[in-house]
């Protein structure tokens, strides 16, 4: 029998409790699976099992008996100081925690490697979305291009709300806030953070190396107005808040978290509501996309598990993964090639001497027209539009 330990019995974390207690497991790992502890600082004392609950980490990190453990406390203190002894202690954790795979991967996944366990965090990203372990399994054969995903499912409601409802931006949030989507403190959402260390993990996958969050830069969905996304109709594109990672020619990672124009032919403008998707390519491959809720009980519960059983049926591994820090040579974000979606109230002879022969788009706002630039650098955009005074959105090419 395979005893295992949950930290955390919030959303998540009941929600790994419920699919051990309600399934067996038997077939696929060869051992029953039985939830021995679960850490909270909460009584549950009408909770039929409350007997396995406990305020005390020593009862787990001290029980020879438990070899897996679950984390699903989520922020960085004492997740991080759980973890790290645990994986001392010579147990498999599993996380689906971003904010402590993100910050301290390469420490965690260096002592797991020397007590010879597992550290795993396929929930940490997309949460039900399987991507981490293609990215480590499937597809090594390939060098991975780039990634290019819709990781927020707080931001892409909003977007969508303010696509085919015609809320404003505000209205959006609080209808999200209303559905239990955003926080009343939404800002780890709305301002892009939450999706920055998402595909910081999923750039560290892709090359192998630690990519640092504090390296990507990051805009989130604050400005964005319904005029940009009636703009963006007429386009026949939609606005979508994108992570994205590229591995250039010269070797070095380009990475950025920005709203983005998508062109309706792109399948991830198509991805509405609280879903998320993941856009992988790879040089042998080519395009793959994940897609599925990347967020929620069930969704998440679900890849914690998926991990906790496969560290039940192997609990080490012949090859460990180890994120160097250091070596991830960072393109310089200016020198990144976009076209870019403006708008602006300068009249046709300015923009035609900054920006040539653009089609304009007219209609949205009085005043103001909108047009899709050549592509360029982020430095010379940033130059011209200066001149400009427009505003701005990245546009997310089929072949960028």
């Amino acid at each position: 029998m395979a005893k295992i330990a949950i930290l955390g019995f919030g959303t998540v974390g009941s929600g790994v409790f419920d699919i051990f207690d309600q399934s067996d497991f038997q077939r696929k790992t060869g051992e029953v699976i039985e939830v021995k502890r679960v850490l909270d600082i909460r009584d549950f004392p009408d909770h039929p099992k409350k007997e396995i609950f406990t305020k005390d980490f020593n009862d787990i990190v001290n029980d020879d008996e438990i070899s897996v453990v679950a984390e699903t406390m989520g922020g960085l203190h004492p997740a991080y100081e759980f973890t790290k002894a645990l994986l001392e202690a010579g147990k498999c954790v599993t996380t689906s925690n971003k904010e402590l795979v993100a910050t301290y991967g390469p420490e965690l996944l260096r002592i797991a490697a020397e007590k010879n366990v597992r550290y795993l965090f396929e929930a940490s990203v997309g949460g039900g979305i399987p991507v981490i372990r293609p990215l480590s399994a499937c597809l090594q054969a390939n060098k991975i291009e780039k990634i290019a995903g819709i990781l927020n499912g707080t931001t892409n409601f909003i977007l969508t709300q303010m696509i085919e409802e015609g809320s404003e931006f505000e209205d959006a949030l609080s209808e999200a806030q209303r559905r239990g989507y955003a926080e009343r403190n939404p800002a780890a959402d709305i301002e892009g953070h939450d999706a920055c260390r998402k595909i910081a993990i999923l750039s560290s996958m892709a090359t192998g190396d630690f990519v640092d969050y504090n390296d990507i830069p990051t805009e989130g969905i604050c400005d964005i107005t319904l005029n940009d996304v009636k703009y963006a109709e007429k386009l026949g594109s939609a606005i979508k808040l994108i992570g994205y990672a590229e591995q250039t020619d010269s070797g070095e990672l380009y990475a950025c978290v920005a709203p983005m124009m998508i062109k309706k032919s792109i399948p991830l403008s198509g991805v509405r509501d609280v879903f998320n998707a993941v856009m992988v390519t790879g040089n042998y491959l080519g395009d793959a996309m994940f897609y599925g809720r990347g967020a929620g009980k069930e969704a998440t519960a679900s890849a914690v598990s998926a991990d906790v059983i496969d560290m039940v049926k192997t609990k080490t591994s012949a090859h460990p993964l180890i994120w160097e820090e250091g070596k991830v040579k960072m393109l310089n974000p200016a020198e990144k090639e976009w076209s870019y979606f403006v708008r602006t109230t300068a009249d046709k002879t300015k923009i035609a001497e900054l920006f040539g022969n653009v089609e304009l788009i007219s209609g949205v706002a009085e005043g103001e027209v909108g047009f899709v630039s050549e592509k360029m650098s982020e430095k010379e955009f940033a130059e011209r539009n200066a001149q400009l005074g427009g505003a701005a959105i990245k546009v997310l090419q089929a072949n960028d």
